[in-house]
């Protein structure tokens, strides 16, 4: 494999906030608490050992969670190392998609499983645990209930309402028997469909599916993977959730923060509510709103004064599920963390909240973007041998790069430009002849030059439109690179699924990605099969 690290300032693909973000432009420095640097990470050690954070329920909870899970000696390891002083996480976090959704999913897992190897061999007096957050209670199902394989999509079709951990995986079964059609009788193909397949009926609940599907891939790694929906991890978290739901203190915080990177020219990314949560039961989650003094449950016939509301959650807080704004403050509430690992968008909501952290007194983590990656398989590297398509010019749009290509390889040359020039000087000396002649005729020669310019112009064009009629296989074989790189004009890795590429490289897959990214090189990573 080739290994090709750009700057994120060369993927045209990418916002212009992550950009700024990961190249460390002065605008957001207000924004953030630490500078993506390994030596940081003691400064943020200290800070978070003033935290009071409840290391026994935590390990509690996740020996609850992982009862049900097999081989997991060294995540055990990992779990019951949480209980020491000197043991810190490092997060990622996703919605629960399908069959682990798109590519970035494995990469923001990896990119925490490396970070935490890095702090180890840097740190080596105290112990690094890479802990994957799956959204246990996230209720966006049109978001997580499809994936993209081999160019099909598969959807998963199940009425159930309110949050998707807790829907049943009984409803999985038609997508389940598509995906065993697509990945037919390869052994890769088995291999994965079995483990899918056993993670997906082994359990009831969506969540535990999940949690069991990624434990299985990463369990060699040690990677600890939390479900946040638990009445002892929301039992720890009332005094927030009073706070928040009581006094209303986010919105304001978050909007203020917002107005000011406004002010520096990026937009908001998230919307603060008056009140940040949703209320959680059996097929509802729907948010609480605060109308006319009393606190209702929108789309129900719940309704709370405030000291009911004060007694619901200290009788009920697993009720209670933090939306956007304030699940960065539940996870940090609760975790020994040290860093959040994100994508361009995480980062960008993050990045909003440090006043928020400071109201609630808990320290800010280090954010540090994940690792972005565009995987080229052998066929498609061979096209690109062929067609002298280099790494950098594949991020192109592609009519300029059909465009390139078909220039670059016609018979004459297709760019008249010195034709213009040349047009110039003769309307040029046109004009002084003119000029001295009668004035008033220098504008009809400079609207007659205009006008011929234009028709040069679609002369030019004409030329390259039969030039590429000419190139019509080596064009389609461009086209068929683009989608295949990067599909409906997005990154491979917001749309591809990692069962694509597990079909064709196995454990290689998994094995040439861990080898190679590092989210503190912040890079943009292209894997490159040449053999």
């Amino acid at each position: 494999m080739e290994i090709i690290k750009l700057p994120f300032s060369k993927i045209p693909q990418l916002s212009r906030r992550d950009v700024a973000y990961v190249e460390e432009n002065p605008l957001l420095d207000p924004f953030y608490k630490y500078p993506v640097r390994i030596e940081n990470f003691e400064a943020i050690i200290q800070s978070k050992q003033k935290e009071n954070i409840d290391r026994d329920l935590l390990v509690e909870v996740l020996q609850e969670q992982y009862s049900n899970f097999e081989e997991k000696e060294k995540v055990n390891e990992n779990i019951q190392s949480l209980s020491s002083q000197n043991t810190f996480t490092v997060i990622t976090a996703h919605q629960p998609s399908l069959f682990t959704g798109p590519l970035y999913y494995i990469y923001k897992i990896i990119s925490t499983i490396n970070l935490a190897k890095a702090l180890k061999a840097y740190y080596p007096d105290y112990q690094f645990i890479p802990v994957f957050v799956t959204g246990g209670e996230d209720h966006d199902f049109d978001e997580v209930n499809h994936v993209n394989i081999f160019n099909k999509k598969l959807v998963w079709e199940n009425d159930e309402k309110g949050s998707v951990g807790m829907m049943k995986t009984s409803s999985l079964k038609n997508v389940l028997t598509e995906l065993k059609e697509i990945l037919g009788e390869s052994e890769n193909g088995q291999k994965v469909f079995k483990e899918i397949e056993q993670c997906h009926t082994k359990h009831n609940v969506y969540s535990d599916a999940v949690t069991d599907l990624v434990h299985r891939i990463f369990k060699d790694s040690g990677l600890v993977v939390l479900n946040m929906n638990h009445p002892k991890l929301k039992r720890r978290f009332i005094p927030f959730i009073k706070e928040e739901i009581i006094k209303q203190p986010s919105q304001v915080l978050v909007e203020q923060t917002a107005e000011m990177l406004s002010g520096v020219g990026f937009k908001q990314q998230a919307t603060a509510r008056e009140i940040n949560f949703f209320y959680l039961d059996d097929q509802i989650r729907e948010r609480i709103v605060f109308e006319n003094d009393v606190f209702k449950v929108l789309n129900t016939d719940l309704t709370f004064s405030k000291n009911e509301m004060k007694r619901e959650i200290e009788n009920h807080p697993e009720h209670f599920s933090p939306n956007v704004i304030m699940r960065p403050i539940y996870q940090e509430s609760i975790l020994p963390n040290l860093a959040y690992i994100g994508g361009g968008g995480e980062i960008a909501y993050w990045i909003e909240r440090k006043s928020q952290f400071e109201y609630f007194n808990i320290n800010f983590p280090m954010l540090i973007r994940r690792d972005s990656v565009l995987w080229i398989d052998r066929s498609i590297s061979k096209k690109m041998e062929k067609l002298d398509l280099s790494i950098e010019d594949i991020f192109q749009d592609v009519d300029l790069l059909i465009k390139q290509y078909v220039k670059r390889n016609a018979d004459e040359e297709l760019n008249l430009n010195r034709q213009r020039e040349k047009l110039d000087e003769v309307f040029e000396s046109i004009k002084k002849i003119a000029k001295n002649i009668d004035p008033t005729l220098v504008n009809k020669i400079e609207a007659e030059l205009t006008k011929t310019i234009k028709g040069i112009d679609q002369l030019e064009a004409r030329m390259i439109k039969s030039e590429k009629q000419k190139h019509e296989v080596a064009i389609n074989q461009i086209r068929t690179i683009k989608e295949k790189l990067f599909p409906k004009n997005g990154l491979q890795e917001r749309h591809d699924n990692m069962i694509t590429f597990y079909f064709k490289y196995g454990n290689d897959f998994f094995k040439t990605l861990k080898e190679n990214l590092n989210p503190l090189d912040r890079k943009f990573v292209v894997i490159r099969d040449d053999h």
